[in-house]
C-alpha cells in the first residue's frame, strides 16, 4: 500500500492525499510492464449528473457562463414538442420524447422466438451493481488520463476495456461497469482531450494579442507559444492508439477483449490491428468508418506539407477565429439536446447524467482547442477497412452489434463490415440509434457476456441467440424478440443474427418478400 500525493493546477483543484493499492498477486502477465507509472484511484463516483470538477473549477465555469458576453441558462426551447423539460435550470430529469416514439425493426417473414434476457441490477429491490472507481493515470509527464473500473476482485476473469464515443467519456459506460463488473475486469477510459483527459494546464502560454476574444484569458491553447510538454502535441488517432497501446501495457497488464462505440470502435480496431498480441477479440458498437480530414505525414509526407496546420498547439490566429465561432454554437445546450434526440431512438430514456457530463466537458478551459485539434488532426496511418483487414488477417476475434436505427452509422456501413469480415458474429438491434450501449444495455450486455463465454471456452458453449441451433444454421439470418425487465416495466428488442451466407441481396430479397406478402393477403 502507497500513499503519494498528486498535484494539480489550481482550475482542478486535486491536490489530496489517495491511497493506491499495488498489486502483489497478478494474474500471469503475458505482457512486460514497460516503466512505472502512477495510478491514482478514488472511490468518489461522479454520478450526480457533475463530471467532478472541484470549487475552484466551478468558479470558472461561473465566469465563462455568466461573465462578459455570455447569457444565462434558459430552458430549451423546442423541447416542449417532444414531452421534454429541464427542471430548475439543473437538467435533473432531463428526459427526451416519449415511449411511444419507439420505432421497431422491420419485418421479413421470419420465424421470431422470443428469449427472456437477465436487466441491469436493480438496486431498488436491493440487488447491487458492481462498484465503480474513479482513477487518473498519468502516462507522460502532463498526460493525466481518467479512467473508470470496476470488477477488479474478479481475478480469474478476462479484461474487458470499453473506449468511448467523441464527445463522451467513461461516464458512458456506466451500464458495462455496473453490471459486467459483477462478472469480469472492467475498465472504461477517456481519451486525451476529451472528457475528464483533458489538460490541466494550459498547452501554450498566454496570449499578448488583445481583443481576440472576450474572455480569451479563461481558453487554454490559444497562446502564443506552446509549452514544453505540449510540443508536438495533436489530439489524433495514432495518439489515442498509442494511449489506450500503453494503457493496456501499464495498467491491465494482459490482453484484453476490447469494445469500442463510434470512435472507439475504429480506435478499438485500429489498436488490434497494430498489437493483436495485446488483444483477445474486438467489438464493435456502430463503430464509426472514418476519421480526419487530412492525410497522415507517414503515409502520404508530401500531401501532408500541404497543409500549414495539423493540429498541433497554439492554435493559428484564422483558426481560433473558426474555433471560437463553431464551439459557440456546437457547445450550446440546445445543439446537445439536438445530438442526444439524434442519437437516442427511444426518446423515453432518461439522459440526464449523459447531457450534463457533456454539458460541463464543454466548459472547460482547453475544450475548445482541444476539439479544433481533434478536428485538423491527420487521419490514422490506417484507414478502416485497411484496420480490418490486418485484424482479419491475424486471426483476431471480431464481433459485430449495431443499432438498426442509427441516424449517422446507417446499417450499410456495418453490413459492409459482415461482408469482409463474414465469419464475425453480427447482431442488429432494433429499436436502438448509434449508443446501443446506453440505449439497450441489457442487450448489448447478453450479447457481450455470451460472445466472451463462446471465444473462452473455444466455442464449446454458442453464440447467443444460437445456443440450441444447430451449426449449420449459423451460416442463416435468425431474428429473435429479446425481452427484459427495466425499472418494473417489461421491454422488447429486435435483434437479427447475420449468418455467414448474408448478403445485402438476400435481405433485399428477404424484405421485399415480406412486404408483397402482406399486400397479397389485404387483397380482397
Amino acid at each position: 500500500m502507497e500513499v503519494i500525493s498528486y498535484n494539480s493546477p489550481r482550475c482542478c483543484n486535486l491536490n489530496r492525499r489517495l491511497v493506491v493499492k499495488k498489486s502483489s498477486s497478478r494474474q500471469q502477465v503475458k505482457i512486460p510492464l514497460c516503466r512505472k507509472h502512477r495510478i491514482l484511484c478514488t472511490r468518489v463516483q461522479f454520478r450526480s449528473g457533475s463530471l467532478g470538477l472541484p470549487n475552484k473549477h466551478h468558479l470558472f465555469l461561473k465566469n465563462v457562463y455568466h461573465g462578459k458576453g455570455s447569457r444565462p441558462f434558459k430552458p430549451l426551447e423546442g423541447f416542449n414538442n417532444v414531452d421534454s423539460k429541464v427542471l430548475s435550470g439543473n437538467y435533473n430529469g432531463y428526459v427526451i420524447g416519449s415511449e411511444d416514439e419507439m420505432g421497431r425493426m422491420s419485418e421479413t417473414g421470419e420465424s421470431v422466438t422470443k428469449v427472456l434476457i437477465p436487466g441491469l441490477p436493480d438496486e431498488s429491490n436491493g440487488e447491487c451493481g458492481a462498484r465503480i472507481s474513479s482513477c487518473f493515470w498519468q502516462w507522460k509527464p502532463k498526460f493525466n488520463v481518467h479512467y473508470e473500473k470496476s470488477g477488479a476482485e474478479n481475478v480469474n476473469s478476462p479484461p474487458l476495456l470499453f473506449l468511448p464515443g467523441f464527445g463522451v467519456g467513461s461516464f458512458h459506460y456506466e451500464n458495462q461497469l455496473k453490471d459486467l463488473g459483477r462478472e469480469y475486469r472492467v475498465w472504461a477510459i477517456d481519451f486525451l482531450g476529451q472528457g475528464m483527459s483533458l489538460p490541466f494546464e494550459d498547452p501554450t502560454s498566454p496570449s499578448r494579442e488583445e481583443g481576440i476574444t472576450e474572455g480569451k484569458d479563461f481558453l487554454w491553447g490559444f497562446g502564443d507559444k506552446t509549452e514544453p510538454w505540449a510540443n508536438g502535441l495533436v489530439y489524433s488517432m495514432d495518439l489515442w492508439r498509442d494511449q489506450v497501446r500503453h494503457f493496456v501495457e501499464e495498467v491491465i497488464g494482459e490482453p484484453v477483449y476490447i469494445v469500442g462505440n463510434s470512435l472507439g470502435g475504429f480506435v478499438a480496431l485500429y489498436f488490434a490491428a497494430c498489437n493483436p498480441q495485446l488483444v483477445k477479440g474486438v467489438t464493435l458498437l456502430n463503430a464509426t468508418p472514418f476519421w480526419g480530414f487530412f492525410p497522415n505525414p507517414m503515409k502520404s509526407p508530401r500531401l501532408a506539407r500541404i497543409f500549414s496546420w495539423s493540429g498541433t498547439f497554439p492554435l493559428p490566429a484564422n483558426v481560433r477565429k473558426l474555433t471560437e465561432f463553431v464551439w459557440q454554437k456546437i457547445s450550446d445546450p440546445e445543439s446537445i439536446a439536438d445530438v442526444l434526440r439524434q442519437v437516442y431512438v427511444d426518446h423515453s430514456i432518461n439522459v440526464d447524467k449523459v447531457f450534463s457530463h457533456i454539458l460541463e466537458t464543454t466548459q472547460h478551459p482547453a475544450a475548445a482547442a482541444s476539439f479544433a485539434s481533434i478536428m485538423f488532426a491527420p487521419q490514422g496511418e490506417l484507414s478502416f477497412r485497411e484496420a480490418l483487414s490486418r485484424c482479419h488477417m491475424n486471426n483476431v476475434p471480431i464481433c459485430l452489434m449495431y443499432g438498426k436505427e442509427d441516424p449517422w452509422v446507417k446499417p450499410v456501413w456495418g453490413r459492409q463490415v459482415k461482408k469482409q469480415v463474414p465469419e464475425a458474429p453480427y447482431y442488429e438491434i432494433s429499436p436502438a440509434g448509434h449508443c446501443p450501449h446506453d440505449e439497450v444495455p441489457e442487450v448489448v450486455n447478453y450479447l457481450l457476456r455470451g460472445w466472451i463465454k463462446n471465444l473462452e471456452s473455444e466455442g464449446a458453449v454458442g453464440l447467443p441467440l444460437l445456443d440450441d441451433m444447430e451449426m449449420e444454421s449459423i451460416q442463416n439470418n435468425i431474428t429473435r424478440d429479446l425481452e427484459f425487465v427495466r425499472e418494473g416495466s417489461k421491454k422488447s428488442v429486435m435483434v437479427r443474427f447475420l449468418g455467414s451466407k448474408f448478403s445485402l441481396w438476400n435481405l433485399i430479397k428477404s424484405s421485399l418478400k415480406s412486404r408483397f406478402g402482406k399486400l397479397e393477403t389485404k387483397s380482397p
